[in-house]
C-alpha cells in the first residue's frame, strides 16, 4: 500500500489543482460546515440514505459539523467552477498489531457530471497525503461490489482488490444501497 497514485496528476494534485480545462481546474480543500449542502446531494447521489428533505435535515447537518471537528478524522472537497463536485472523508483508526493508524476512506464520491474530470484522483492523491503525513501505515476503502466502473478506476489509480465486506443492519436500515 506505500505506492504513490499513479499518473501525471500528482504534482499537480499536490498543491490543489488538477486541470478539466484550461479554464476550468477542479480544486481540493477541507470541507467546511458551509458545503454541507453539496455534500449532501453527492451523498444521495452515492446511494447513502437521502436527508435532503428529510425533517431530520439539521440533525445531519450537525453530525456532518461535529465529524468535521474530530481530530481522527478529515473531510476534502473537489470544487469546479465554485460548486462542490466530489468528497471523501477519511478515518485514522488504529488496528491492533500495528504501531501506525490505517487510513479509512468511508465515502468517496464525484458527482457523475464531474466524472472522468480528474476529481476522484485529485481527492485520493490528496487523501494519500495527508494519510501519509499522519504516518498511516495504509489506506482502505469499500465499493459496492456492483460498482464496477469504480473499482476499476481504483485499479487503475494503484489501489488493489483485497478484501471481502461483510455486513448486518438493524432496525430496518437498508444497506447497502441498491444497484444504481
Amino acid at each position: 500500500m506505500g505506492r504513490r497514485l499513479r499518473g501525471g496528476a500528482h504534482a499537480a494534485a499536490a498543491h490543489g489543482l488538477i486541470a478539466l480545462s484550461e479554464n476550468a481546474p477542479v480544486h481540493v480543500r477541507e470541507a467546511t460546515s458551509e458545503d454541507w449542502e453539496g455534500v449532501k446531494e453527492l451523498l444521495a447521489e452515492l446511494g447513502r440514505p437521502d436527508v435532503r428533505d428529510d425533517a431530520d435535515e439539521p440533525k445531519h447537518r450537525e453530525r456532518f459539523e461535529q465529524y468535521l471537528a474530530r481530530d481522527d478524522a478529515l473531510a476534502l472537497v473537489a470544487e469546479h467552477d465554485g460548486a462542490v463536485v466530489g468528497f471523501v472523508d477519511v478515518e485514522f483508526r488504529q488496528r491492533l498489531n500495528f504501531l501506525q493508524p490505517e487510513a479509512w476512506v468511508p465515502d468517496l464520491v464525484v458527482a457523475e457530471a464531474a466524472r472522468g474530470t480528474g476529481a476522484g484522483r485529485a481527492l485520493l492523491e490528496e487523501v494519500e497525503r495527508r494519510a501519509i503525513e499522519r504516518d498511516s501505515w495504509g489506506m482502505a476503502l469499500e465499493s459496492a461490489n456492483w460498482r464496477e466502473s469504480s473499482h476499476a478506476f481504483y485499479e487503475h489509480v494503484g489501489w488493489s482488490d483485497v478484501a471481502k465486506a461483510f455486513s448486518r443492519t438493524f432496525g430496518g436500515v437498508e444497506w447497502p444501497p441498491p444497484r444504481r
